[in-house]
């Protein structure tokens, strides 16, 4: 299992990073969308539907994220949008954790299906214009998540269940621990200010957005960051509260070692789309 994750992980990286790093955004863009729809036929498969139709409705995201692309949205300034959009998934995670685990059935198929295929083609196009802004500001996006997972992992497993002695939600994702997310939030506050500090040094030309939030106000700084974090946790929480829901472990097999594409995404579904709104509100 460890060797199959090394060599998908690694293949997964000699696709991303070259584009990542091209001299134009639109590699990125394209491989990105690709993963994307992949996405999207997983959601149909997790929700019940067949091969063929599962295929469709990855086409309809595929659909959705070209004619964005089309009509130029990739470098537009959508300050409403992101508004609602960042308001609809915060609401919207809040509602799906309360209700926990038995709520999700109760949700009509058609509305799973389009909410699902929106928030992907969201998470997209929130991509896309963050590597249209800058290489150092998605980075600092994608890292904060990264860096939330990793420092909840570690803390979990170091302190686990030894200070609260209650589990974050047993019923969704019983290895979570409030331990663990404060492991993960301090993790995410110690990044943000060690990339300010290296903003500050190097002088990039584009700042990330931890260095936006402090052009403001350094004492957004916590907020902003916490704010991120504790979205990464519930995208992470949300996507095991459908699976376990559905009586799945992974969205799919496409990813050997990984599971599928929306086990590596979720919690960057919502922080991507937040991290644009955030980047309207303060410019």
């Amino acid at each position: 299992m460890l060797k199959q994750r090394i060599i998908t992980a690694l293949g997964l990286l000699a696709i991303l990073l070259p584009a990542l790093f091209a001299s134009s955004p639109e590699p990125f863009c394209a491989v990105t969308l690709v993963l994307m729809v992949a996405g999207a036929w997983e959601w149909g498969r997790m929700n019940g539907y067949g091969p063929k139709s599962a295929l469709m409705i990855g086409m309809d995201c595929l659909v959705l994220c070209a004619a964005s692309w089309k009509l130029g949205w990739l470098t537009a300034s959508l300050p409403l949008f992101w508004s609602i959009v960042g308001a609809v998934w915060v609401l919207g995670a809040a509602l799906l954790l309360r209700r926990g685990v038995p709520g999700w059935a109760d949700i009509p198929k058609t509305v799973r299906v389009v909410g699902g295929v929106l928030a992907l083609w969201a998470a997209w196009l929130a991509v896309a214009q963050s590597r249209f802004i800058g290489i150092n500001f998605l980075l600092s996006i994608l890292a904060l998540v990264w860096m939330a997972d990793i420092a909840a992992y570690f803390a979990g497993r170091a302190f686990g269940m030894r200070i609260a002695k209650v589990k974050l939600a047993p019923s969704i994702s019983p290895g979570k621990s409030w331990e663990g997310v404060w492991g993960g939030m301090l993790g995410v506050l110690i990044l943000a200010l060690i990339w300010i500090f290296v903003d500050a040094h190097w002088q990039p030309s584009v700042p990330s957005l931890y260095s936006r939030v402090v052009a403001q106000n350094w004492l957004l700084l916590p907020i902003v960051v916490l704010f991120m974090g504790a979205m990464s946790v519930a995208g992470d929480l949300v996507e095991s509260l459908i699976k376990r829901s559905v009586g799945v472990k992974d969205s799919s097999g496409l990813l050997p070692g990984h599971g599928g594409v929306l086990d590596r995404v979720d919690a960057l579904l919502p922080t991507l789309p937040l991290a644009m709104m955030l980047n309207t509100l303060l410019a």
